[in-house]
């Protein structure tokens, strides 16, 4: 079972079953599939290297667009515009750090440098917004709704199920956020 990360000596430590951590690694897989643009053959190489992207659109799929939304409300050509000047960065930035959180999660116990840990907190997030999508969390009341379910041997449904991972990995980074707080406080005064 994981446990909690804590401020230590070593850095910012935690632990996680060699399930958790493959559940968790398979996780940032498929939020890094979602991210990754399809390889286009007509696109203009220095264009992708300052990091334009003319075809960019607004993502159909509600949980891309959490992770992407639009960088100007109310204004679709102002919006569009801005998504063709920093999707493709942003796209690379999330990718990057699920790479990196799945690379840091071959360890175990878990010991991070508050790099690291920003990192992985960042990672873990992405899929704790693509679940809130498929969950359809919207408030928090809804939220609170599925914090209350905590018993994985009720997970009989997909919603079940997804609801216990969304839970789990909302302690896990809040257990993160912690102990990175901790470090920032008391510096000196590590356990």
């Amino acid at each position: 079972m994981a446990k909690a990360f804590r401020n230590t000596r070593k850095g910012i430590t935690g632990e996680l079953e060699r399930a958790e951590r493959d559940l968790v690694r398979r996780l940032f897989d498929d939020v890094i599939g979602m991210l990754e643009p399809a390889d286009r053959a007509d696109e203009d190489p220095l264009a992708a290297l300052v990091g334009l992207d003319a075809t960019a659109s607004k993502p159909e799929d509600s949980a891309l667009l959490r992770l992407l939304p639009d960088g100007v409300k109310n204004n679709d050509d102002e919006s569009l515009e801005f998504r063709r000047f920093t999707e493709r960065s942003l796209r690379e930035d999330k990718v990057a750090a699920l790479r990196a959180g799945s690379l840091l999660l071959e360890q175990n116990p878990l010991q991070l440098t508050p790099e690291q840990a920003q990192l992985l907190g960042r990672a873990i997030n992405d899929v704790r917004l693509v679940l809130a999508d498929r969950l359809d969390i919207e408030t928090d009341e809804d939220a609170q709704a599925l914090h209350e379910i905590d018993d994985w041997s009720q997970a009989e449904d997909l919603q079940t199920y997804l609801a216990l991972v969304y839970n789990f990995l909302t302690w896990l980074q809040e257990s993160l956020m912690q102990s990175l707080l901790a470090g920032l406080r008391h510096p000196g005064s590590r356990a």
